[in-house]
């Protein structure tokens, strides 16, 4: 498509009515994102992509003029294409080109992703690869530059990257699609006035570009703000969410699938619907979904979702469009029906659920499937990423997986799940008699294996921990997706099937896969950087399904998803790296037994 000032005269002479426009989209209602109304019996019209005026239904025929095509879609909702304001496309397992597929499903044309993901295993060479793949995918893909590459510091995990400010500079200087600095997630560290943490944020404000966050406790709020943060997607309940939006940050209300433990929507959205603020700087976002949720919670899942927590339609489709826009100064191209913004829209019905998906004003999808166009663009112009992308999981040797059984009485520190919903893994410390065998104590306290492999090349370190209330009494799960280092995590209950796990992964060249007597029961290969499959959504769809089912019917209470985060070393209080057990916030190491 060009841009808009190479088209505003061609534009101006069809909204004129003195030239004919390419397509018509007559006799719908229109949902006006500007004015969060519901306007009856319009039409569009629509030239080189973008959209030239809005009128009412029959205008057309009053001009004189002939045009490509006309499309009477009486009955339906005719609404902006969605905007998605923070989420990890390497959360699909996906490239860019099988992410697009099931995006614009789900009404979804343009997305702005934080690939730390693949920066964290591959430096800036992974979040370029990312980035060429996105200019081969239909959608609209902005980044926003990883800014927490490791998470926390060499001496707390082993990642594969280290973006250091300088090379994050160089990938706003380099990428026109760098467009904001990417979660904060070392908020401890900014608040508290890190040198590296600060340095990073001012190469974003430097060069007139936001910066998300990432942030847990209400007594960090003013702080963070004051280091430049100015959007969140992790406030968790209404009362932190004001504290946000007082502080002039936006907040991305996050909606999670609610067998996942990040659906924070319903309480967060209280300082509207209860605190009565205003919902202005206020969007939703999607963050984190695997294939099979993202055909089933896209971002119009997340709009329904703000409409049963209490918003009428047009303002929760707004909260899902021209909110993420206006945040990254986007509003002139996307996220409503003005004059000359992109034709990157919707037809929904009365649920307000997607039928049909037009991105730039060509038919994607059709009665909520995908048209011959866009399957042949996702089958025939697709990224191949290079042959480093697929040599990234290097474990030349397999130690021991699980740790030496205690030859006395002792205690243990112990990470134990939450409850349903909580991301935060509690430090427990028990008391482990003296055994015979692993057996006796796994099963007396609830306990299984818990081990984080390095997986990068560096150092080859291997990490025994326990984990409590995991519902694992057989077999192993493991994954190459252990956030955000990316190294290996296995739990299970016996050497063997963990030591298949990870054999599965190796031989894979990345994955998560589910063994249970000496089988490989469920397996998604992610060969590229050990994180992204390269087929199709619906092929990924279908064994992330798969995968899902055998990891339940192991008993596990944690989602996959929840487990990639258990060493995740900046969310309380206790995780795992390969470096060891460490204590969150305080960042201390600290020994698996203790006398």
């Amino acid at each position: 498509m060009s841009p808009l000032h190479c088209m505003t005269r061609q534009l101006a002479a069809v909204a004129s009515g003195r030239a004919a426009p390419d397509l018509v989209l007559t006799g719908a209602r229109m949902l006006s994102t500007y004015s969060s109304r519901m306007l009856k019996n319009r039409e569009l019209w629509i030239s080189g992509g973008r959209i030239a005026a809005l009128r009412p239904a029959g205008s057309w025929r009053a001009t004189g003029q002939t045009p490509g095509e006309v499309r009477d879609v009486t009955g339906g909702i005719l609404a902006p294409g969605l905007v998605d304001p923070h989420l990890h496309i390497e959360s699909s397992m996906m490239t860019a080109c099988a992410y697009a597929e099931a995006a614009l499903l789900n009404g979804t044309t343009t997305i702005f992703c934080d690939s730390h993901e693949i920066g964290n295993v591959a430096d800036v060479a992974g979040i370029e690869w990312m980035l060429e793949d996105a200019r081969h995918a239909p959608l609209n893909v902005f980044l926003t530059v990883p800014s927490t590459v490791p998470a926390t510091s060499p001496q707390c995990e082993t990642a594969g990257g280290d973006l250091t400010p300088n090379k994050i500079g160089a990938i706003f200087d380099r990428w026109p699609e760098a467009v904001a600095l990417g979660e904060k997630m070392d908020f401890v560290p900014l608040c508290l006035g890190d040198e590296r943490s600060h340095a990073i944020v001012a190469e974003s404000l430097k060069r007139g570009c936001p910066v998300s966050g990432h942030i847990y406790g209400r007594e960090f709020v003013a702080a963070y703000a004051a280091s430049g943060v100015t959007d969140t997607h992790e406030a968790v309940t209404g009362e932190i969410a004001d504290d946000l939006l007082e502080a002039g940050v936006w907040i991305f209300l996050r909606g999670g699938p609610p067998t996942t433990p990040w659906h924070s929507l319903p309480e967060a959205i209280k300082t509207i619907t209860e605190m009565g603020a205003d919902p202005k700087r206020v969007c939703v976002c999607t963050d984190d979904r695997d294939a099979d949720d993202l055909f089933l919670f896209g971002q119009d899942w997340v709009v329904r979702q703000a409409i049963a927590a209490g918003l009428k339609p047009e303002t929760a489709w707004s909260l899902g469009s021209l909110h993420g826009a206006t945040r990254f100064g986007m509003d002139n191209e996307i996220g409503g029906f003005g004059g000359g913004r992109r034709a990157d829209l919707v037809l929904l019905d009365d649920a307000m659920e997607v039928q049909d998906t037009w991105y730039g004003g060509v038919h994607v999808v059709s009665d909520r499937k995908i048209t011959p166009v866009l399957d042949r663009q996702l089958s025939e112009s697709r990224y191949h990423y290079p042959e480093a992308a697929y040599r990234t999981v290097i474990l030349p040797k397999i130690g021991s997986l699980t740790p030496p059984l205690p030859d006395a009485a002792c205690h243990a520190n112990v990470i134990s799940i939450g409850a349903p919903g909580d991301i935060a893994l509690r430090h427990d410390v028990i008391a482990l008699e003296e055994a015979r065998n692993w057996d006796t104590l796994l099963a007396k306290h609830d306990l299984c294996f818990v081990t984080v492999l390095e997986r990068h090349g560096r150092n080859g370190g291997v990490a025994h921990g326990l984990l409590r209330g995991f519902g694992l009494t057989e077999g192993a799960v493991a994954s190459s997706v252990g956030h955000d280092a990316h190294n290996i995590i296995v739990a299970g209950r016996n050497e063997a099937d963990m030591r298949l796990a990870v054999e599965t992964i190796r031989d894979s060249r990345g994955g998560v896969v589910v063994v249970s007597g000496g089988e490989v029961k469920a397996l998604v290969p992610l060969p590229i950087a050990g994180l992204l499959s390269d087929q199709r959504a619906c092929v990924v769809a279908r064994q992330a399904e798969k995968l899902k089912h055998a990891w339940s019917e192991l008993g596990c209470t944690l989602p996959y998803m929840g487990f990639n985060l258990i060493p995740l070393s900046v969310i309380p209080d206790i995780r795992i790296t390969d470096r060891g057990l460490i204590t969150v916030p305080a960042m201390e190491q600290i020994p698996l037994f203790v006398v």
